[in-house]
């Protein structure tokens, strides 16, 4: 029985914490939380929700991921690989039916670390991570394009193509002053490291500067020069900072199994991205996170963020760098980081409704270029046929369908792909004089050259490698093949199988009632502990005879030499 592994690492790191640390802590988690602040405003709106709905995200689920998760500097909140799920959920199910699907994720990522998925998590084929990453940036990256150009739109298709069809259409309608705010946004975001780099201001990131900037320019130009074309969050959304009341939905069964689908990706994809920032921040810091302590955490974040009114959230990878590398190096930071944001929600929230929507369009462009993962997309361009086929059908099912089913089937893929390797690493070698000693282990019995002759009427087989479903239809066909040849035994060599399945034992089966049909004696060479404790269980030991089960080829040899 598996024990619960639920170590946050917030509680070990008090143990020594001093003065020093926590005032590095405290800067790391203001600087992070003013990055966060126009990030959650930006995913919140792309989402489909008010700009409120993605700051309470990150203050909630922000502290619960310090709070209980099993890195020391993860921040959470949420995050772009979020937003086209998010929406399609909204556009389908309604915010209620985002709500319940985002507490079922969070009782599945919960499931998930108490029973110790978050090492296989891990494990995820990296052509899929990569295709369905650069399929919702490219997605993220279309959704901007009417705001970011302010285009006049009646209303703006769900599919990716009919989108771009409108676009192009609408393209007369563009706004020139939008544009020039958006693609400024755009410029600003890109150079601010370059200008910034020796000043003091270098610690501010690009986008909230941007948002700054914008928003200035577009009160000045409304006030001095009457331009009223640049729509604001304000012109599309009413800006409250009352913090929401805890509620619960309505919770009802055919609600719940409609809504399975989109939870569980939800809950994949949060485990991935999660699992994935924590283990690039180990390398930075030197540590060592417990990954299904920290999938138990995004599961608690994942059920306290929709009661407060807020949406999914996973581990950040661009603000848990930004926290390591202002000095983050406990969850206080992460702590600390939710409290800004909460001042800034109840202090500062009015100002948002000033902001451009270009100028959000802006920011979402770059987090698209950055989430991209161009880079990686090419390189995995020169890898075997498989993961490039991988990669491309993860990629257009993610931009032309949706996440759900590029995830699903991406799997599925991946999964036949390896099975296809696995099938390939085995092969059944048929050996009919003499057994070369060259090729033995160094405990061959050596001594006596004559047990390297296979006696006639006995043939032996050789099995190297995992004995599953595929070799076992392998070896199937290879016996198929030489059903004519009537030996008086068969020695079936399995030195080289680390592991039985169900179909092998079959196959198996199979084989050894066929042989005694025919009057043919089968005896098992070579088998390993775990394979001949399958085997018993499976009950080779009476259907062959213990004798017939050989633990080397020599006595197999021997064995066969009597039978004959």
């Amino acid at each position: 029985m598996t024990t619960l592994e639920f170590k946050p690492k917030l509680f070990s790191t008090l143990k020594n914490y001093n003065r020093k640390q926590f005032t590095t802590d405290l800067l790391a988690g203001i600087i992070v939380g003013i990055v966060a602040l126009p990030l959650a405003i930006a995913f919140g709106i792309a989402s489909g929700v008010t700009p409120e709905k993605g700051i309470i995200t990150a203050i909630v689920a922000g502290l619960m991921v310090s709070v209980f998760g099993g890195s020391k500097v993860q921040i959470g909140g949420p995050t772009g690989a979020f937003i086209i799920i998010i929406y399609g959920i909204i556009q389908q199910y309604g915010f209620e039916g985002l709500t319940i699907a985002t507490l079922m994720a969070g009782v599945f990522l919960i499931l998930f670390g108490i029973l110790h998925l978050g090492t296989i998590i891990k494990y995820i084929p990296y052509p899929i991570v990569v295709g369905f990453t650069s399929g919702i940036a490219l997605t993220i990256f279309t959704t901007q394009i009417k705001d970011l150009f302010g285009l006049t739109m009646s209303q703006v298709p769900s599919d990716f193509i009919e989108k771009w069809i409108a676009y192009i259409g609408s393209f007369p309608t563009i706004d020139w002053w939008s544009a020039g705010v958006g693609v400024g946004s755009v410029a600003v975001i890109a150079l601010w490291p370059k200008i910034s780099r020796s000043s003091v201001l270098g610690k501010l990131p690009g986008s909230l500067i941007a948002i700054i900037l914008m928003t200035v320019a577009a009160l000045l130009l409304k006030q001095y020069a009457g331009v009223t074309s640049i729509e604001t969050i304000g012109d599309r959304f009413s800006i409250s900072n009352q913090l929401p009341g805890a509620q619960v939905p309505e919770l009802t069964w055919e609600v719940i199994k409609g809504l399975v689908s989109p939870a569980i990706t939800i809950a994949i994809l949060g485990a991935i991205e999660s699992l994935l920032s924590a283990t690039v921040a180990d390398g930075v810091i030197g540590d060592r996170h417990h990954s299904n302590t920290e999938l138990i955490a995004q599961g608690f974040a994942n059920l306290a963020s929709p009661i407060f009114g807020g949406i999914p959230a996973t581990g950040a990878i661009a603000r848990t760098m930004t926290n390591i590398n202002n000095g983050g190096r406990t969850p206080v930071a992460g702590i600390i980081h939710a409290a800004v944001l909460l001042l800034i929600f109840l202090f500062l929230m009015p100002l948002a409704q000033y902001i451009p929507m270009a100028c959000l369009a802006g920011v979402l462009v770059i987090v698209s270029y950055n989430m991209s993962g161009w880079r990686s997309f090419t390189s995995i361009m020169k890898n075997p046929k498989s993961d490039i086929i991988v990669l491309w059908v993860t990629f257009l099912l993610t931009v032309i369908f949706d996440l759900t089913i590029a995830i699903e089937v991406g799997l599925i893929c991946a999964c036949l792909l390896f099975m296809r390797r696995m099938a390939e690493t085995t092969d059944v070698k048929v050996i009919s004089d003499e057994i070369d000693p060259a090729e033995e282990d160094s405990d061959f019995q050596l001594g006596n050259l004559e047990h390297l002759t296979i006696p006639k009427g006995v043939e032996v087989y050789e099995i190297n490698g995992p004995y599953f479903f595929g070799a076992g239809n392998k070896f199937e066909e290879i016996m198929g093949a030489l059903r004519h040849q009537r030996p008086k035994v068969r020695i079936i060599r399995m030195r080289k199988v680390p592991f039985v399945d169900s179909t092998g034992i079959h196959n198996l089966t199979n084989l050894c009632l066929m042989s005694q049909q025919e009057g043919i004696q089968v005896v098992l060479s070579g088998v390993n502990p775990t394979v001949q404790a399958v085997l018993h269980k499976a009950g080779f030991d009476t259907m062959l005879g213990e004798d017939n089960i050989c633990s080397h080829i020599n006595i197999a040899l021997d064995r066969a030499k009597q039978l004959v």
